[in-house]
């Protein structure tokens, strides 16, 4: 009986120290979005400097709309050195260009630019000799990591890691709370996320939201899901698209074999994985996949959990929740 009561009397300590935790939440503008930190703490800390620095360095790497940063020296061939945040990223980058057989490429973007995604909703043809140019310096496998420096094969060739550099921007936040002993925090940066522990004020898992998609700009969330020590990232396809004179929708994935912007039934792909930065850029690869080659490589990729939503041939929404993706 006397162990019984000592053991009580320990949880309640527990207990009583998990609620004294303090909710601080954080936010600001970064990489042309905004992010949102939420964490429990007993000292009640604010860590908006290091958050700042953190992101500042960040920038001061893998920016392209800073003309100093690392990646625009890199792109303006000026110099090759890089730093350890490049090197996590384009390591990361080669992987998942690899595996996903070239889905996911941070060289494509200057045909996407080219193409220009942007208001007006309306395909214009681009000159086809201009396609073939740039497509000549697409392509990861043309760039090489040698220590800290980068080896281009085409001078030409572009890098922009805007697809993956939010995920690893909540990456390196969480890993920066983590290190500060802080056990139960929720990052957030454009979308893109990673939860640890719980929400203290509600003793239960973090919830996120499934966003339903729609095309005329308007927000609201399909379903809630719980997310523990994981990370999750969505891509969509129904913000920024463009019609044809027959009024197909084509979304900005360009086709990195033709150069041209590829259809797809695929409005919204939500990946959850260890690492954010890995959910990011998978949700991007998934988008050029299509439907039939994501459930393929899902199979072989078990640690990835996804959620897409997608238009059938009566253009009616369906989804389809693949290894185990909450319900």
């Amino acid at each position: 009986m006397k162990h019984f009561f000592i053991a009580l009397l320990a949880l309640s300590v527990l207990c009583s120290c998990k609620q004294e935790q303090r909710n601080v939440s954080l936010s600001g503008p970064v990489f042309g979005t905004s992010y949102h930190v939420k964490y429990f703490s007993e000292t009640n800390r604010n860590y908006q400097q290091q958050f700042d620095s953190l992101f500042a360095v960040i920038n001061a790497s893998m920016s392209t709309y800073t003309p100093d940063s690392r990646i625009s020296k890199i792109n303006a061939n000026v110099s090759d050195t890089v730093d350890t945040h490049f090197i996590h990223v384009f390591d990361a980058s080669k992987t998942i260009y690899t595996e996903t057989d070239g889905a996911f490429d941070p060289t494509i973007g200057v045909l996407v630019n080219a193409w220009d995604f942007g208001p007006e909703k309306e395909i214009i043809g681009l000159d086809s000799l201009k396609v073939d140019s740039l497509l000549l310096s697409v392509g990861l496998d043309k760039v090489q990591r040698k220590a800290n420096t980068i080896v281009k094969s085409d001078a030409n060739t572009f890098l922009d890691f805007n697809a993956i550099a939010k995920g690893y921007g909540v990456d390196v936040i969480a890993e920066f709370l983590e290190s500060e002993s802080i056990q139960d925090f929720m990052v957030e940066i454009g979308g893109e996320i990673r939860a640890r522990g719980i929400n203290v004020e509600k003793n239960a898992a973090w919830k996120v939201g499934v966003e339903m998609p729609h095309f005329d700009g308007s927000q609201s969330i399909l379903k809630a899901i719980p997310l523990q020590n994981k990370s999750m990232a969505t891509s969509g396809t129904y913000r920024k698209f463009k019609l044809d004179a027959a009024g197909n929708r084509y979304s900005h994935i360009i086709d990195a074999e033709t150069g041209y912007p590829s259809k797809t039934n695929l409005l919204s792909i939500s990946v959850i994985a260890e690492s954010c930065m890995f959910a990011d850029a998978y949700a991007t690869a998934f988008k050029a996949m299509g439907i039939a080659r994501v459930e393929a490589f899902l199979k072989s990729h078990p640690e990835l959990q996804v959620f897409l939503i997608f238009e059938n041939d009566n253009q009616e929404l369906e989804t389809m929740s693949l290894n185990g993706f909450p319900e």
